[in-house]
């Protein structure tokens, strides 16, 4: 008899195992299961060109609708899976349905974090997390809107640099004391602190909330030192929680995340976790991570797609992530806090250059601008372990070949 699996989650980890086991030559009965009203999309959209009308929304979807009618995949769309049985092999479904499985994977991604103040419930304030977000976000922008953005990571700069284009009024603010705190280097941080008030949005630092003003709807953003931020919309980014409810109610292992081992398996040899919500090992970097991150989402779906198959090919790899702000492209690989040097090569000035991060003299992670060539051959040399020369890796004008 052949086997059913069932996938909970419909974002980039959902869509890639499905096809990796389809392409891997699972026959059996293949269901996925998503709580959004859309097939499958790349969610980095989201944030940049979906939010500032630079692509149609068409374009945005993953797959066509006709890869999961070829595939045989049972695609259920705007559906919950509301608990797990491990004992029977069963979920049940919001519908009311309950369905069998032999195997189970879950992808259920994360969740904006949601902001604790006075006044949070007014109309005009947003998260960004999915389609349906940006939709609503995007209706709202326009030629002379205020917007107020609250936090100054990837999404709030993203959101800053789209709506900009749009002709809004923005405002970020950052409770720390420089945009992109938890995820870049400081030069990479001056620079774009730079670019953002160059193209004309008002940064503020060191700040945090104490509530929000308005009669219904949104009107201005209260500070705690006492200043007002007037905001016609306000956009909230700051992080995000995994969803890992589903699996903890289950009795499933959680800690900071699902925890899995490097091919996605839980404590239970039934059921597999991939991307956002996962907590797994990365033997590159002699740590557990938690990330969020497309790649790594897709990285885990085929490592565990292999092993449901027979066949494992563990996953690991050094984290990398991108962000596009304005005319400029930030690919980030290794973790650069680890770092006990800094190197930059190229000028910021001439907006394409990279920061390389050493530590012990090997290099660890890179944060390249507009600077594709640094990011690929950077991330070769991390997996190398090289000790460079420091002073031909600052030289522009030397190959990195010589480095």
């Amino acid at each position: 008899m052949s086997e059913t699996i069932i996938v909970i989650g419909a974002g980039h980890g959902g869509a890639q195992i499905v096809e990796s086991l389809r392409s891997g030559g699972f026959d059996g009965k293949l269901i996925m299961i998503g709580d959004e009203a859309h097939r499958p999309y790349d969610r980095p959209s989201t944030s940049k060109e979906l939010l500032s009308g630079g692509i149609d929304i068409d374009r945005i979807f993953l797959k066509r609708d006709q890869f999961y009618t070829d595939k045989t995949i049972d695609l259920r769309l705007g559906v919950r899976v509301t608990s797990i049985d491990r004992q029977t092999h069963r979920v049940a479904l919001s519908t009311g349905e309950s369905l069998a499985y032999d195997k189970l994977v879950i992808a259920t991604g994360a969740r904006a974090r949601r902001l604790q103040a006075p006044g949070a419930d007014l109309e005009g304030i947003f998260y960004l997390r999915s389609l349906a977000d940006s939709q609503a976000i995007g209706a709202r922008l326009g030629p002379g809107k205020k917007l107020a953005i609250i936090g100054g990571g990837y999404v709030g700069l993203e959101v800053a640099a789209s709506a900009t284009k749009l002709g809004c009024k923005v405002a970020v603010i950052e409770m720390l004391e420089r945009l992109l705190a938890r995820v870049a280097g400081v030069e990479i941080a001056d620079f774009y602190e730079k670019a953002h008030r160059d193209a004309g949005v008002d940064l503020h630092f060191g700040v945090a909330i104490e509530g929000f003003v308005g009669d219904g709807a949104v009107r201005a953003v209260k500070l705690t030192d006492g200043s007002e931020i007037p905001a016609d919309v306000v956009v909230v980014g700051i992080g995000a929680v995994p969803n890992t409810e589903l699996a903890g109610e289950a009795g499933l292992a959680v800690e900071n995340g699902i925890l899995v081992d490097d091919c996605g398996r839980t404590s239970d040899p039934t059921i597999f976790a991939i991307g956002d919500a996962t907590n797994h090992p990365n033997d590159l970097l002699g740590k557990r991570l938690r990330l969020e991150s497309v790649p790594a989402a897709m990285g885990q779906a085929r490592a565990a797609a292999s092993a449901i198959l027979g066949n494992p090919k563990p996953f690991h790899e050094i984290p990398w992530f991108w962000s596009d702000q304005y005319d400029l492209k930030l690919q980030i690989v290794g973790l650069s806090e680890i770092g006990d040097q800094v190197v930059v090569r190229g000028n910021p000035a001439d907006r394409r250059f990279a920061a390389f991060y050493l530590r012990h003299g090997k290099i660890v992670a890179v944060n390249a601008v507009n600077s594709a060539r640094d990011f690929m051959v950077g991330k070769k040399l991390i997996l190398e372990g090289r000790v460079p020369d420091v002073a031909k890796l600052a030289d522009p004008e030397c190959p990195l070949a010589e480095v």
